[in-house]
């Protein structure tokens, strides 16, 4: 079975937070995504994914496209355009593209190539005042 939704037989017709979506090893799907729940890629997709949750992709895992999420943990291999909140780069992960987040973490031989865009540009400090303030 390539999807699987952990919350289908327990929470039929209900909507849950904490259940996952699940696209196994040896699966590839091809397409668009749009999840209020978790998701899991051990496979490979290709195509657009948003996420209200959290995406991991495992270390089987391989996506191509676009990626709109909470929070994306890489340890396989993702290229396209990521925008979330935080995306963390395990050490076996590889990220190729842009990452336009607020917090990114790439963990010792974790391989991210491409553009970094910090999200919320008015959280960060301005530059000018702290030059004015040190002078």
């Amino acid at each position: 079975m390539a999807i699987f939704n952990n919350g289908d037989s327990q929470h039929q017709g209900t909507k849950s937070d904490s259940s996952t979506t699940i696209i196994t090893v040896g699966s590839t799907i091809k397409g668009e995504m749009n999840l209020s729940c978790n998701l899991y890629v051990d496979g490979k997709f290709e195509g657009t994914i948003n996420s209200k949750n959290e995406i991991n992709v495992g270390k089987h895992g391989h996506v191509s496209g676009d990626i709109i999420t909470k929070r994306l943990v890489v340890q396989g291999f993702v290229e396209g355009n990521i925008n979330a909140d935080k995306v963390e780069i395990k050490s076996a992960g590889r990220v190729s593209g842009t990452i336009e987040s607020t917090e990114l973490i790439i963990e010792s031989k974790g391989i991210f190539e491409g553009n970094s865009v910090v999200k919320d540009l008015k959280a960060l400090p301005d530059t000018k005042k702290i030059q004015i303030a040190k002078s």
